[in-house]
């Protein structure tokens, strides 16, 4: 078995063995979504993301290049009662991405949220022996593939004057690192997309997050930092469970952190309810942003 049907079959058996946690905490959340498109909706968090979105009642568009995945998942999904549509598109393709969310909301409805968590890892080894044209690829994926889902999406949540989008981003965008450099950039710049397109449709009624998963297993993640990562290997304590970061995701769609739009949340730095409770300071100080500290 490689590596990669070890990070898979785990993904599948943390399906299962989650599926319970994840009801109940879908079951006390009300979610303020009728229609929602995940990105990378095949595998990994998006799958869990999406079934997680429609055992609380909404209607699921689960879109990746992988056609197989994303129609096991949409079919799971129906299986349990659900509404699912499989779409296939690679998220940096303006003319694909456009043609599916119309596809979307001809069969199921106006979209309501979006979910950018289609991404990739980046290139390893230094920066100077990487291809260059391997690097940008990444920020592709990863910064572009967001700014155009968003762009299809907008128009009609602008329109309604009601919509949410989610960018899933990451701790790496907030530091230095030597390693995944592409990686660290683009989500530096999806932190940004973040906080001016919230400044942005504020006035719109949309409100625009990025949130920070932590470590999740997934075939991706496993890969690098799994148990055959060697040296690199992280202890249990640091994975974050699939049902904390479905829980986050349903609380943001229900309405309740609206007041924090624009802001850098992260699944494992407190409770969403312990966030909210310091909305009011978050928002005076202009904190969980990117943002220059001058020099005295």
């Amino acid at each position: 078995m490689t590596q990669s049907e070890r990070g898979g079959a785990r993904d599948e058996g943390a399906m299962a063995r989650d599926e319970g946690a994840m009801k109940r905490d879908e079951g006390a959340i009300s979610i303020d979504t009728k229609v929602a498109l995940v990105t990378g909706g095949g595998r990994g968090i998006g799958r869990d993301i999406a079934h997680g979105l429609a055992s609380a009642g909404a209607a699921v568009a689960v879109l990746a290049r992988s056609g197989d995945e994303v129609a096991d998942v949409a079919a799971a999904i129906e299986r349990d009662g659900g509404r699912a549509l499989a779409v296939t598109a690679d998220v940096t393709d303006r003319d694909a991405v456009e043609r599916a969310t119309e596809r979307i909301e001809h069969t199921l409805g106006p979209i309501d949220l979006l979910v950018n968590n289609a991404g990739v890892r980046g290139t390893r080894g230094d920066f100077w022996q990487n291809s260059p044209d391997d690097w940008w690829r990444v920020v592709e994926i990863n910064l572009r593939g967001p700014a155009v889902c968003a762009r299809a999406v907008l128009p009609g949540m602008v329109e309604r004057g009601r919509g949410r989008i989610i960018n899933v981003a990451s701790d790496v965008a907030t530091r230095t690192t030597t390693r995944n450099l592409d990686y660290a950039c683009s989500k530096a710049g999806l932190l940004r997309l973040t906080d001016c397109l919230a400044a942005s449709v504020k006035k719109h009624g949309v409100s625009v997050f990025a949130i920070s998963p932590g470590m999740v297993r997934t075939s991706m993640t496993e890969a690098y930092w799994g148990p055959d990562a060697g040296a690199r290997r992280l202890p249990d304590t640091v994975w974050t469970a699939p049902e904390q970061v479905v829980s986050f995701v349903l609380a943001l769609a229900s309405g309740r952190a609206d007041a924090l739009s624009g802001r850098y949340l992260h699944v494992r730095q407190g409770s969403l309810e312990e966030q909210l409770a310091a909305a009011e300071d978050i928002v005076r100080n202009d904190l969980l942003v990117l943002r220059l500290r001058p020099a005295p």
